[in-house]
């Protein structure tokens, strides 16, 4: 289907979600802002700007200031700020495919489009400018409204499935043509510079900073720097692209023949793991069961090369996986890349925290149909983490020659973007990579 009739569904059913949370809450109406510039401290240059996501889950469109007031029964009020300005570009909209959702106003100042903006009852207002609302500050990012908000972004319209997968499309477009300047011995900032222009995009117009790490930089799990050395022997690469407001999430890890042959197993090994953890998704079953099956198979893969003494429960058991795999096997995906609600409890509330055991498990909710999460599992050799092994009553179940041997490599992570349907999953990642 069109994106047109996608988005008209999708407008449907955000209406009928918002006009349910807002009685649940209390209020006859919200209006949420687009967002608000800021500049640095003591300084006249603007931060990067990101558009509110609650704003951004109505409707694509850029620039800060626009105001969108959601009334029940009623078409949505947009308005768009488009000031008088020679000093940045003021393009024309243009026709829009989401366009003829709303009822549209275009005005010059932020003081005229609040003057459109008709409230009567209990008005909420959603954004980070409260103060120039006019609304009264118990109104302004009222907890319990925002908690439905943020439960309802869990399920992802049709509109907004497409939308992701269009944007891994674009993703992979640069993942494939990082890969090749890899392979032809491309320097971490060649390799980034490759996947932006295969995409297409500025570097502010991607969903987060690329992660673009060769060899020992692949252990540090959010690595942003962009040397210029050349001919590495792993590349961990972690990047985005952008769709109407929603990022794709994808990681891959690629060696060159110089790579260790034992690392290069691993690898192998890691891959066919991955996919066996997206097959797990679908309906029913508890994220936190997805984790704990990925630190099974990590610790029966590094049991098999010889890194652990022991395999399976019993390594997970000893801790033995925690230093390998520190962090949650994934996270929600949509607006936000991180997307918001995975450890909520309940649509009012709540919350769900993960085991003492894995604390940077960021979902911790039972899977449904039309949820969006990544699966990310990974391997490391990270020396603060494992230092604590290599003495006491366990440092015998680790062979310390290999993870020396290793430790140059950095680590491995693979990531797919994979969505909950009835009785299964989609993987949005690997038609495409």
């Amino acid at each position: 289907m069109s994106s047109a009739t996608l988005y008209k569904s999708h407008i449907a059913a955000r209406q009928h979600a918002a006009e349910a949370a807002l009685a649940a809450a209390g209020f006859d109406g919200m209006v949420i802002q687009a967002g608000m510039p800021f500049t640095y401290f003591a300084d006249d240059q603007d931060a990067p700007f990101r558009t509110t996501p609650h704003f951004t889950h109505w409707v694509p469109l850029d620039g800060p200031h626009h105001l969108l007031h959601i009334r029940p029964g009623e078409r949505p009020l947009l308005v768009r700020v488009r000031p008088e300005d020679y000093w940045y570009e003021q393009a024309p909209l243009g026709n829009p495919f989401w366009l003829e959702a709303f009822e549209f106003h275009e005005v010059a100042d932020l003081g005229k489009a609040w003057k459109l903006i008709q409230k009567s009852g209990r008005t909420a207002y959603i954004g980070d400018d409260p103060a120039g609302s006019g609304i009264a500050a118990e109104q302004c990012n009222p907890d319990a409204l925002v908690k439905r908000l943020d439960w309802d972004r869990a399920y992802k319209t049709e509109y907004e499935i497409a939308c992701l997968e269009q944007a891994t499309i674009s993703g992979a477009r640069g993942h494939a043509a990082a890969r090749q300047c890899f392979l032809e011995g491309g320097s971490e900032l060649e390799i980034h510079h490759a996947f932006v222009e295969a995409v297409g995009c500025t570097d502010r117009e991607l969903p987060y900073e690329t992660i673009v790490a060769l060899d020992d930089r692949g252990a540090i799990l959010h690595y942003c720097g962009k040397r210029t050395q050349r001919n590495g022997k792993v590349l961990l690469i972690d990047c985005g692209a952008k769709h109407n407001g929603y990022g794709s999430d994808i990681t891959r890890t690629w060696t060159s023949r110089s790579a260790d042959t034992l690392f290069q197993d691993l690898l192998h090994g890691m891959d066919q793991l991955q996919r066996e953890l997206c097959e797990m998704v679908r309906p029913g079953l508890p994220y936190l069961a997805i984790h704990e099956a990925a630190h099974v198979k990590i610790a029966d893969l590094l049991h098999k090369h010889g890194i652990l003494k022991v395999g399976g429960a019993q390594a997970v058991a000893e801790g033995l996986t925690g230093p390998f795999f520190p962090h949650g096997i994934g996270h929600f995906l949509g607006v936000q890349v991180h997307d918001v609600g995975g450890r909520q409890a309940a649509p009012e509330g709540g919350v769900m925290p993960p085991p003492k055991s894995f604390p940077y498990l960021r979902t911790t909710r039972t899977i449904e149909a039309n949820q969006v999460f990544t699966i990310e599992p990974g391997v490391y050799f990270i020396e603060m983490l494992l230092r604590p092994f290599r003495s006491g009553s366990q440092t015998s179940m680790i062979d310390w020659k290999l993870v020396d041997r290793l430790a140059s490599h950095g680590g491995i992570r693979i990531e797919d973007n994979v969505v909950a349907i009835p009785g299964g999953q989609k993987n949005l990642t690997r038609p495409h990579i």
